[in-house]
């Protein structure tokens, strides 16, 4: 086995080291940790517009990154440490999680914290979840990872991901959102996600003899990165690649009420409609044309908006208060 600790903060950076690893070593099993700065990351069948709350996103610089494997959506930052197994797969029960987290609960429950895998793939303390884990198989290997909440910011994942479900219907996969706890409650107060890693690993290299640590060396940083900018850091991974879905939103200004619904199709605005009480001097139907083919994602909208006069269509309004419409 070799044991990987990555030398970065960034999520992006991170996610794409698993994908990356699988090509590196195709036959040898992997244990990756890595600790990422404020970041969401979504699973693979999700529409990550209906996970997040983009404008708090957008507004506190939390990277958005979707993962090769399934499951719901999950929160980072230094306060988690996140671990990834990777091993041949040689068949049996793909969805038993129990292999791969148990040197995680072994640990904990050695350091007095009744720990357990409940239900499908969560780690749970005294009811409370403090691991969401998730898996894929690919070119022959399986990858399993999962979360270990050490002391995160709890009201920064509340905030992150509050959205509003009654402008999305889609075929994604909605997340699950569980009662959470940080580990800090119940280890010692002095506990840092860096000094759990470090028992994390030695826990590791006292179960498996063979096991080895290895840094990424100058070769394997440069390529992760080019994965990174080629894959992990595009609007087209990340926002492009949810599934099917619609939206829809409504205002009311001095205008008057205007609702938008959108058919979106791999991020892509593909039929428009509007509705609402305002006054209109020329057809709706033209504005609507103009929005076909957009990206759902504000900022490409704007750029298009900004070269259209709006008032012909919805009256007295401004460029913000229909760039709502959109959020």
């Amino acid at each position: 086995m070799v044991i990987i600790d990555s030398p970065s903060h960034n999520a992006y950076f991170n996610i794409a080291s698993e994908e990356y690893l699988l090509n590196k070593y195709p036959e040898k099993d992997i244990f990756l940790l890595y600790i990422n700065a404020p970041s969401i990351i979504v699973g693979k069948f999700q529409n990550t517009l209906a996970e997040i709350n983009l404008e708090y996103v957008k507004e506190k610089d939390v990277k958005v990154v979707r993962r090769m494997s399934g499951g719901g959506t999950v929160y980072h930052d230094l306060g988690n440490l996140n671990f990834s197994f990777h091993t041949k797969w040689e068949g049996g029960d793909f969805l038993d999680f129990s292999t791969f987290t148990e040197p995680v609960v072994t640990l904990l429950n050695k350091l007095d914290v009744p720990a357990e895998l409940v239900g499908r793939n969560d780690l749970l303390v005294e009811g409370k979840k403090f691991s969401g884990n998730a898996k894929l198989i690919r070119k022959g290997k399986m990858i399993q990872h999962g979360t270990i909440l050490i002391h995160s910011d709890m009201s920064v994942l509340v905030d992150a991901l509050k959205i509003n479900p009654l402008k999305y219907v889609d075929k994604g996969i909605r997340s699950n959102r569980s009662r959470v706890t940080n580990l800090i409650e119940y280890l010692p107060e002095d506990t840092t996600t860096e000094s759990f890693k470090k028992l994390l690993i030695n826990e590791m290299l006292k179960e498996n003899k063979d096991a080895e640590i290895r840094a990424f060396d100058k070769n394997d940083i440069r390529e992760i990165e080019r994965l990174t900018k080629e894959k992990y850091e595009t609007w087209e991974w990340n926002f492009g690649h949810s599934p099917d879905y619609n939206f829809k939103q409504a205002i009311k200004i001095p205008a008057g009420f205007i609702e938008v619904h959108l058919d979106v199709n791999k991020g892509y605005i593909e039929k428009a409609k509007i509705f609402g009480d305002f006054f209109a001097s020329e057809p709706i139907e033209e504005f609507e044309a103009k929005l076909i083919g957009e990206k759902h994602d504000i900022e490409s909208i704007k750029e298009t908006l900004e070269k259209v006069d709006l008032k012909p269509y919805f009256g007295k309004v401004n460029l913000e208060e229909i760039l709502s419409l959109f959020k």
